[in-house]
């Protein structure tokens, strides 16, 4: 693609005026690249066994109120951040569930309890994850206690502490049980046939998510409440309630209860029969959403005292109570979802919910694709290639299903190319942190090319450039360290990365530069071109994030930095935005760093070449804005007011927030409904 910003942008020169003082920050260094900020991304640590790095199963974050941040936890990872063990015995399991530090556990047998209604205690700071189909847990359980925190238990079968007794009063054996937990992310697994609940969330326990379970063949299925306090948030979204009696869920006294494409099926001819479905009690607030109703008795119920908002529901073969009523709140003022439709539910959850063989079973999964769709890049020569560009070249074009280039820790300092005829690469540093894999160049626009072609505009700065769809990028570090101190003669236009393609996925990555770090654009002016960043670092000066593309910024990092002089001014973006398109989003994230307050806008509006036809957006919402934000915080460029163009915040905290305002447009709630992440990324959603 030819480069489009060949010539500096004019830009209206103006001074930064500092207020008050500096920003002053805990470890600034650590902020910046993340030991400490939970959501946002603490870099996780490999197992001793394993040279690879983390797979996504193991650096996966919970969905709904399990994703509110609260409490101080900011949403749910688990694990992540800790060492990956695999354990068979429960002696290891409960060492390690039990333990004070952080432990991604993989459960790779089946364990069985002892005594048989053992729950083990688990710690804050978990994920525990079946190993594919065989990690089982028999006769017990798992107990979350008060305060217990960010946990995920995923993946796993827990069964069998049944005792004979169908309306078992004596044997208080639960899959899980919570008393006075927060941030629990339980997901696809496969619970049943135990002697009390499946899952229990009691005593004040919240943000808590409930996805992609199998849940069967028990009495009191899964209760929420035992509280007078009105405190739980929960989601309860993608589950199969099959051949369960009651409390499918009974949902007591919860402040936000929201359940969606949820199916429960009485199966006819069974021995088993539902006494009541979804059942809103005390005084909770509930939304019930594209759920599907098969064969249940009293399918939807609620108290006098409680509310129930149903939508979309279906209900095929019920008989008895079928209630709604009262006003519950809206989810999308939490977090953001997509619900599937409602008819396609039996079949989707059939398929998709409990245990998957693709989670847990990252060796193995390696190890069956590494000859057909993984390279290898060592700069020591321990692997295929020693540089990046050459596992690029070696993937053979119009390959037609995704090839890994798996990058060993090091510092590769290249140029870095995937064009448009090679679809489908991920470039994935294999070191347990971000940091271990560095791709690093410095070339700026106006600088002589090698071979005297000419010089380089700023997408032809770039460290590395991703032109081909359906591409990832993950867990390492881009780099352009051109140093303007040095070269005050030419622009200071200096790409890290730079994307023109479609269905992007910058995942856990850092990237440096400083003026124009992060370019995103599309293979033409008339292309879509989405990319999805999260749990990622993007760091820079002057307009560095910009460009047309369609872009979504989730639970990432944006660090200001000073300029080659030392003073502190800049734009955090400068969209170029084709009319009735999406620009740029800025989601769920934190804007900060050690320069002077109120010296950074959030963003400007680029015309490029005095283009009329562009309509730039950006978007900044539920994002920590630092005191280093303008209260005023957009602004012209090119001579085109920027409030002929699109910009806008909502529901932003921080020192730098401000309230809404003719210079600081701040979406309704009705118009944030329409700029969400689903809006942005269309009918794509990214894969791991």
């Amino acid at each position: 693609m030819t480069d489009i910003r060949h010539k500096p942008r004019h830009r209206r020169r103006r001074t930064a005026v500092a207020v008050g003082v500096p920003l002053a920050l805990t470890a600034a260094g650590t902020f910046a690249y993340g030991t400490d900020l939970g959501l946002f991304g603490a870099d996780a640590q490999a197992s001793a066994s394993a040279a690879t790095a983390a797979p996504a199963w193991a650096t996966a974050t919970a969905d709904g109120f399990a994703s509110v941040d609260a409490l101080g936890q900011k949403g749910t990872y688990g694990g992540r951040d800790g060492k990956t063990v695999t354990v068979k015995t429960l002696a290891d399991l409960e060492k390690y569930a039990t333990a004070a530090e952080p432990y991604v556990i993989v459960v790779a047998a089946t364990i069985n309890m002892n005594p048989v209604g053992k729950e083990i205690k688990v710690a804050s700071d978990k994920t525990i994850v079946g190993s594919g189909t065989s990690g089982q847990i028999v006769g017990g359980g798992f107990f979350l206690g008060t305060g217990v925190h960010n946990v995920i238990i995923r993946n796993l079968t827990i069964r069998d502490a049944y005792q004979g007794i169908w309306n078992d009063k004596d044997h208080d054996f639960d899959a899980i049980q919570m008393d006075g937990a927060h941030h629990v992310w339980i997901d696809h697994n496969d619970l049943r046939h135990m002697a009390d609940g499946l899952i229990d969330v009691r005593k004040d326990s919240t943000n808590i998510t409930v996805s992609w379970n199998k849940l069967s063949d028990n009495n009191k299925t899964f209760g929420i409440g035992w509280t007078t306090n009105v405190v739980t948030d929960i989601t309860i979204h993608h589950n199969w309630f099959r051949e369960t009696e009651q409390r499918n869920p009974s949902t007591d006294n919860a402040a936000h209860a929201h359940l969606y494409n949820n199916f429960l099926e009485d199966a006819a001819g069974t021995t088993i029969k539902s006494s009541y479905g979804n059942y809103s009690r005390g005084r909770t607030k509930m939304v019930l959403e594209n759920s599907y109703f098969q064969g249940m008795n009293n399918p939807v119920t609620r108290d006098s005292t409680a509310a129930i908002v149903q939508k979309g529901n279906t209900f095929v073969a019920t008989s008895g109570r079928n209630e709604s009523g009262g006003t519950a709140f809206d989810p999308k003022t939490f977090y953001t979802y997509s619900l599937d439709k409602t008819a396609d539910v039996p079949a989707l959850l059939k398929a998709g919910v409990g245990p998957r063989s693709n989670i847990g079973t990252a060796a193995t999964a390696t190890t069956k694709a590494a000859a057909a769709t993984t390279l290898t890049v060592a700069a020591d020569g321990s692997g295929q290639y020693r540089t990046v560009q050459a596992a690029v070249n070696a993937v053979p074009a119009n390959n037609p299903s995704r090839v890994v280039i798996s990058v060993k820790p090091g510092t590769y300092r290249e140029v870095v190319k995937v064009p448009s005829t090679k679809p489908h690469v991920t470039i994935q540093g294999s070191g347990a942190s971000r940091k271990d894999t560095v791709i690093v160049y410095g070339n700026a626009a106006g600088m002589t090319k090698p071979d005297g072609s000419g010089t380089y505009g700023t997408p032809g700065s770039a460290t590395l450039s991703v032109q081909s769809d359906d591409s990832q990028v993950r867990n390492l570090t881009v780099t352009n360290d051109f140093d303007e101190s040095k070269h005050q003669d030419i622009a200071n236009q200096a790409v890290a990365l730079l994307t023109q393609a479609d269905r992007i996925v910058l995942d856990g990555v850092i990237v440096n530069g400083d003026q124009d770090t992060l370019e995103l654009e599309t293979a033409a002016k008339d292309k879509l071109g989405r990319v999805y960043i999260s749990n990622s670092y993007i760091t820079g000066n002057v307009d560095f994030i910009f460009g047309r593309a369609t872009v979504v910024v989730d639970k990432s990092v944006i660090t200001l930095k000073k300029r080659w002089n030392g003073t502190s001014a800049g734009y955090v973006t400068a969209p170029s935005t084709p009319a009735n398109r999406k620009g740029i989003l800025i989601n769920r994230s934190a804007i900060t760093g050690d320069v002077a307050a109120g010296s950074f806008f959030l963003g400007r509006n680029w015309h490029p070449g005095g283009d009329t036809t562009v309509d730039p957006q950006a978007t900044v919402r539920d994002t920590t804005l630092s005191a280093a934000i303008k209260s005023t915080p957009w602004t012209d460029m090119g001579g085109f007011s920027w409030k002929d163009d699109r910009f806008a915040e909502y529901r932003n905290t921080g020192a730098g927030a401000g309230t809404a305002s003719t210079n600081r447009p701040h979406l309704t709630d009705t118009q944030a409904t329409g700029q969400e992440v689903a809006d942005w990324l269309g009918d794509w959603t990214p894969s791991a």
